[in-house]
């Protein structure tokens, strides 16, 4: 299992769309991705789980992988949520 603490640099932070994208960019990966913050758990995969965040632009926030593919998917999450 890997950990990476991330900053959140989307301008509109997590709202729907953006959720929805960041989804879409964990489910491409195999590894199993949570994402923890203000003491909440949740599964990267999950759209109901990743709306209970809440979390706003220049939040920060700890993605871990654990899998095949964990560096892989920590990296692309990390690119999406840098607005890259």
């Amino acid at each position: 299992m890997t950990k990476r603490t991330m900053e959140i640099k989307l301008a509109d932070g997590l709202e729907a769309t953006p959720i929805a994208m960041l989804v879409q960019v964990a489910s491409q990966y195999d590894s199993d991705i949570y994402m923890e913050a203000e003491g909440k758990r949740v599964n990267a995969k999950s759209i109901m789980g990743m709306m209970s965040l809440g979390m706003d632009a220049g939040e920060q926030l700890t993605v871990s992988a654990d899998g095949a593919d964990e560096e892989e998917a920590l990296d692309g999450i990390e690119k999406y949520l840098s607005g890259e």
